[in-house]
């Protein structure tokens, strides 16, 4: 029977009298006991020791840094198979010291559980020994959960795959039935980009962030990680939409928090229900990721329903060495990005020469100015409609490149 994380960490802390946290071996927070602070009791007892600021970014960003990572590892817990004392250190943000209960499964570490310690408790206290027997419970969950996880997810990376036939329909049909009543309600694929591949085929990069409750499978595939994400509503994103947000901010991932390299951009595909289209989902998906690394979009988010002329273009076929319209050559040379950006900007407004000017902070005799030289550049009238519709997909074409 499949136990709930909320209630298995209750549990140890009513056995204990003190709140404790259910983190994954990568620090994720899975599941956090209600904490009552410094306050004090009816006799002016403290009812525990207050939250330091280790545990509340636990709890507010639902992951610690690598550096409290590091610092708790040191202790030696990931090879631990009981309680493990922690004194406080105030230099690395740990104001109160812990106790840690690895949460384990065949020996292997799935987990952690932490209490907040004021040393009263003593490691051969015997409810800590209960509280390990609920830690072996949680570990064993954790396993099953992965396992599963990692089943949908080969599931997943083969009902993803084009023209796949026989297989393709087995795997439809298997993850039907391991999603149950979810796989025939409103779901969106998402699509981040880039993301390394595993060996295994549905196998994502590490675990991914915590409080993704609506995720239902997740896969790399073509470069990118699938996540199938379930809907409250036909037509509502918000849930998907959140997901997108969490997975660009997996930590390690290239260019999330902050990190050097190549830019890592989400895409959504359009609401679905069911998963009979899951191929065209997950090209909308990753056509929509490349929409937004293209236009640098805010959030690093693209839906497919709102990437206008992308939806043609993304599914062009691309060839190496493949070189852009002789007309347009000149043009996207690096020496000429300003006269570039005009034109495009000039196409994206219509035309309209009062609006293009105010988007780019120009005069208009400024902007008609450019537009003299951006024909004489290209060979390309801009009073005729063929000659527009050729630049302005050429430089979107170029924005994909």
């Amino acid at each position: 029977m499949r136990e709930n994380y909320q209630a298995l960490i209750d549990e140890v802390s009513q056995l204990l009298g003190t709140p404790a946290t259910l983190e994954g071996r990568d620090f994720s927070l899975i599941a956090f006991g209600a904490h009552e602070g410094s306050a004090e009791g009816d006799e002016g007892e403290q009812t525990g020791p207050a939250l330091d600021s280790v545990r509340t970014r636990t709890i507010l960003q639902r992951r610690s840094t690598p550096a409290v990572r590091a610092f708790f590892e040191s202790f030696g817990i990931a090879r631990a198979s009981g309680p493990v004392r922690i004194p406080p250190d105030p230099a690395a943000g740990v104001v109160h010291g812990r106790i840690c209960l690895p949460v384990r499964d065949r020996g292997v570490v799935h987990g952690y559980i932490w209490l907040l310690d004021d040393g009263a408790l003593e490691l051969t206290d015997p409810r800590l020994a209960a509280a390990m027997a609920v830690a072996d419970r949680t570990g064993a969950q954790l396993a099953a959960d992965s396992r599963a996880e990692e089943r949908t997810g080969e599931l997943l990376h083969t009902a993803l795959a084009e023209h796949g036939g026989v297989a393709q329909d087995e795997a439809v049909a298997e993850l039907r039935a391991a999603l149950g009543e979810a796989a025939s309600g409103p779901q969106v694929l998402v699509a981040v980009a880039p993301w390394p591949d595993d060996e295994a085929p549905g196998a994502a990069r590490g675990p991914l962030p915590a409080a993704l409750p609506r995720l239902m499978a997740q896969c790399v595939r073509d470069g990118a990680l699938a996540a199938l994400v379930r809907l409250r509503t036909p037509h509502g994103l918000e849930a998907a939409r959140t997901a997108a947000d969490r997975l660009l901010r997996t930590p390690g991932l290239a260019g999330a928090d902050g990190a050097a390299g190549l830019a890592v951009t989400a895409g959504l595909s359009s609401p679905r229900s069911g998963l009979a289209e899951l191929p065209a989902a997950w090209r909308e998906a990753r056509a929509a990721a490349r929409a937004a690394a293209a236009e640098s979009l805010p959030g690093a988010l693209a839906e497919w329903d709102a990437i206008g002329p992308y939806r043609l273009l993304t599914g062009i076929p691309r060839h190496p060495g493949h070189a852009p319209d002789p007309a347009v050559r000149e043009l996207l040379r690096p020496t000429h990005r300003e006269l570039a950006r005009t034109a495009e900007v000039f196409l994206d407004c219509a035309g309209q020469a009062g609006r293009a000017a105010a988007a780019l902070g120009i005069h208009r005799q400024t902007l008609y100015y450019r537009l003299s030289r951006v024909e004489r550049l290209t060979g390309l009238d801009l009073d005729e409609g063929e000659d527009r519709l050729l630049l302005h997909m050429a430089l979107k074409t170029a924005r994909l490149s």
